[in-house]
């Protein structure tokens, strides 16, 4: 039997503190648990404070159905509180208010991670925790570090101010992946100077998102997938060479918080395994919807809704 994947989640760990109280979260967190549950050595690079909030990450990590997440490798810092996001609702959407700075920022280049990323098979990393210097030389040598054949996926998630043209162009630069929701096409074609190549009229249209992708294809030659997810309907994968829409899945959302980074896990899990777009969308959105269907980032999974689950995607 074959070892397991080595997939790291590289960023931010917190805390959403939601009007109901707090759940552990952060892109790079969730995506690691789903990707850990779905079978792989997944481990989290992070930083949380030395405090009772990063105490708690770190317990309640540990605490998850089948250790889903290795969480041995986040750093501990003992002059920055562990990051804290207050989460509103509105039309079931989530907004956010971004503590700064926290833990997160100060992400240190040590031997273990850089041992890890030189082993890793998938990287997934944002733009969110890029936001401080510290943390953006961290992550972007990390990256840098991966093996040719490493899929490094780079997560977008634009929450001003904390994004930037430069560190957007540089993750393109290093990713063979760009994940990111139909709402932030334009907006990274914009930052990008892209914007004139593909029209104006950008938003909700398959063509025109579709041809956003293939401009971004043609801009940055590493990128090898642009997935683009597009809410309740679906979402849209373009190599090019080739591409696949799906629908999307139909479900009672719960709240919509982890469900981008699960669909992330889940299509790079399948990614490792060479399956096609169409399996890869499948994936994506059978798990995206299931978390959307929950409360929270990291609920509990039953193993028979797992294999229920795979089954689907596979069958």
């Amino acid at each position: 039997m074959s070892e397991p994947h080595l997939i790291l989640g590289l960023g931010e760990l917190l805390w959403d503190v939601l009007p109901e109280g707090p759940r552990l979260g952060g892109a790079p967190a969730n995506f690691t648990v789903m990707a850990g549950r779905l079978g792989n050595h997944a481990a989290i690079l992070s930083r949380v404070g030395s405090d009772e909030l990063g105490r708690r990450a770190l317990n309640e990590l540990e605490q998850l159905d089948g250790m889903p997440a290795d969480a041995s490798s986040v750093q501990l810092d003992a002059e920055h509180e562990t990051g804290r996001v207050t989460v509103a609702f509105e039309g079931g959407q989530p907004s956010y208010t971004i503590h700064d700075p926290v833990a997160w920022d100060f992400l240190e280049l040590s031997d273990e991670w850089v041992q890890l990323a030189e082993r890793a098979d998938a990287v997934c990393f944002g733009s969110l925790a890029q936001r401080n210097q510290r943390s953006r030389e961290t992550i972007q040598t990390l990256v840098g570090l991966t093996r040719e054949d490493c899929v490094r996926v780079f997560d977008v998630n634009l929450r001003a101010p904390f994004y930037s043209g430069e560190v957007i162009q540089n993750s393109l630069e290093l990713a063979t992946v760009v994940k990111m929701n139909d709402a932030e096409v334009p907006l990274v074609l914009g930052l990008m100077g892209l914007d004139s190549q593909v029209g104006s009229d950008l938003v909700g249209g398959l063509d025109a998102l579709r041809a956003g992708a293939l401009c971004l294809l043609r801009e940055f030659p590493a990128l090898k997938m642009v997935a683009v997810t597009r809410g309740g309907d679906g979402s849209l994968l373009v190599t090019r060479e080739a591409w696949d829409q799906h629908p999307g899945i139909a479900t009672n959302v719960e709240d919509t918080i982890g469900a981008g980074d699960a669909f992330t896990a889940a299509m790079t899990h399948y990614l490792l395994r060479g399956a096609s777009l169409s399996t890869l969308n499948e994936a994506g959105n059978r798990w995206g919807s299931w978390i959307a269907s929950q409360a929270g980032a990291m609920p509990a999974l039953p193993a028979d809704l797992q294999a229920q689950i795979a089954a689907a995607i596979e069958g």
